[in-house]
């Protein structure tokens, strides 16, 4: 499935912004709400594609063992 590239601009930003204040001993960083809202927005939709991400990676991982899977049988020591 193709997915469309995540535009990161606004966490960039705002990464730059922190470290700006941090360089000039700020206490605080200030955004306008537009700013703000972009960098939740843009935090949510990379937050949900990991989401998805790792929903098919663990939903693939979960196949049935076959090729490429190595199958472990404890017996407790008993064939030594």
């Amino acid at each position: 499935m193709q997915k469309d590239p995540i535009n990161t601009a606004p966490i960039e930003n705002f990464i730059k912004q922190v470290k700006a204040a941090d360089n000039s001993r700020s206490n605080d960083v200030k955004m306008d709400i537009d700013s703000a809202k972009n960098l939740a927005f843009t935090l949510g939709i990379v937050m949900s594609r990991l989401n998805c991400n790792l929903e098919e990676f663990v939903t693939k991982d979960n196949e049935p063992a076959g090729e490429g899977y190595i199958e472990v049988q404890m017996d407790g020591g008993k064939g030594w």
